[in-house]
C-alpha cells in the first residue's frame, strides 16, 4: 500500500513538473478583444501560442517541403514601407522569419516595428533567390550598396499568415 501512495506522488510531481515546463513554451489568450489586440486577418483562435524562442526549435526540425500550422509571438523587426505587405519577426537575436500574408489579404500598419503581435498560420523552411532578396531589402529601404551586397540565394524562416493580432 505504501509503494502505491509513493509511486502515485512520483508520477503526480512528474505530470505537474511536464505541466509546468509546457506552461512556459506557450500560452493562450481566450479573447483577444479582453486582452487588447487589434486583429488583421482571420485573427488569431490558437488555444496553444508559442514564445519565439520556441518556434524557432520548430522551425529547426523543419525540411524544405515541411510546412506545419502553429501561432507564435514575436517582436516586429521590419515591415514593408511601400504596402505593409510583409513583416520580418524575431526567432533569436540573429534569426527571424518571414511573414507575408495568406492570399495577399491583408496588409500590417508600416510604424510597427519593435511591437509584439502574434501570428498563426504555416510554418515552413524554404530558400529565397537573389532577386526576392533584393526586393525586399528594396522594400525594406536598404540602400543601393546593401541591396548590391546581396549575391546569393539564403535559406529563409517563412510563414504565411491566416490572422495577426497587434498589441495595443
Amino acid at each position: 500500500m505504501k509503494k502505491n501512495v509513493f509511486f502515485i506522488a512520483v508520477l503526480v510531481t512528474i505530470m505537474s513538473c511536464n505541466m509546468a515546463t509546457k506552461k512556459q513554451n506557450s500560452f493562450s489568450i481566450t479573447d483577444p478583444s479582453k486582452n487588447e489586440y487589434k486583429s488583421f486577418g482571420e485573427g488569431v483562435s490558437a488555444s496553444e501560442i508559442l514564445y519565439h524562442n520556441n518556434m524557432m526549435d520548430t522551425y529547426q526540425n523543419l525540411k524544405e517541403g515541411d510546412t506545419v500550422n502553429i501561432a507564435f509571438s514575436s517582436t516586429v523587426n521590419n515591415v514593408c514601407q511601400v504596402k505593409g505587405c510583409w513583416m520580418k519577426i524575431a526567432l533569436t537575436k540573429e534569426k527571424e522569419a518571414m511573414i507575408k500574408f495568406k492570399d495577399y489579404g491583408f496588409f500590417m500598419p508600416k510604424d510597427i516595428k519593435n511591437d509584439t503581435v502574434i501570428v498563426q498560420g504555416k510554418a515552413f523552411v524554404n530558400e529565397v533567390s537573389v532577386e526576392e532578396q533584393k526586393h525586399y531589402a528594396k522594400d525594406a529601404g536598404k540602400t543601393e550598396e546593401e541591396i548590391a551586397a546581396i549575391v546569393s540565394p539564403k535559406k529563409t524562416y517563412s510563414f504565411i499568415a491566416d490572422g495577426v493580432l497587434i498589441k495595443e
